[in-house]
């Protein structure tokens, strides 16, 4: 009877270290990302498609744009060129020479492409050089990530991109937008203060892997 009692209490004693143990690492894994504001910062963030209707102040844009550009980029080429239009006068031209350059989409839908949000960047790439793309990708998450921060909701958009190669070279636009030669759109980004929480969309960890010839 003794050897059954402390055999079953030997296992008990396994179990608690096990279960313990267990603990142990979820809390561990938890407080890193709870202690971290950078993974914190990238786990948190959503894509905002309703916003209140106030811009973004030009000295906080100042700052995502600092964050943007500091991004690592091929040669330190810095392969991108942005313009921020945070007015309604000049956000309306662009729907209507948009709309007008491809008038087979109506206004409302061009209007509908940037979301409503109240500030707009618009990144140009050098067509010129190979990795521009991927420099601009770069850039573009520093911007949104920098603008979660602090509690700037963003959207990145690529549905307005083909609209504007429909665009006469000698339409107004291209003379506010004041792309140097070479460059072409290539990504716009929404950004203002949120007005909506979504919930986080389901990731597939499958996606990467760890692969050896061992």
């Amino acid at each position: 009877m003794k050897v059954r009692q402390i055999f079953c209490l030997i296992i008990c004693v396994i179990a608690t270290m096990m279960i313990l143990s267990a603990c142990g690492k979820s809390k561990k894994q938890s407080a890193m990302s709870e202690n971290n504001s950078v993974i914190e910062n990238i786990l948190s963030r959503r894509s905002i498609r309703k916003y209140l209707p106030q811009a973004v102040d030009q000295e906080t844009m100042k700052i995502i744009l600092d964050c943007g550009i500091n991004a690592p980029n091929g040669q330190n080429k810095q392969s991108w060129e942005i313009r921020v239009v945070d007015d309604v006068e000049t956000m309306d031209a662009i729907v209507a020479a948009l709309a007008k350059a491809n008038p087979t989409v109506t206004p409302e839908m061009i209007r509908g492409c940037f979301r409503g949000a109240p500030t707009m960047a618009f990144i140009a790439n050098d067509r010129s050089y190979l990795f521009s793309t991927i420099d601009c990708g770069l850039l573009s998450e520093n911007m949104m990530l920098a603008a979660w921060s602090m509690g700037v909701g963003s959207i990145c958009l690529g549905c307005p991109i083909p609209l504007f190669d429909n665009l006469s070279s000698v339409d107004p636009i291209w003379d506010i937008l004041n792309f140097s030669p070479g460059y072409r759109p290539i990504i716009c980004i929404g950004f203002g203060y949120p007005d909506e929480a979504p919930a986080a969309k389901p990731r597939d960890p499958e996606k990467y892997r760890f692969v050896s010839i061992k």
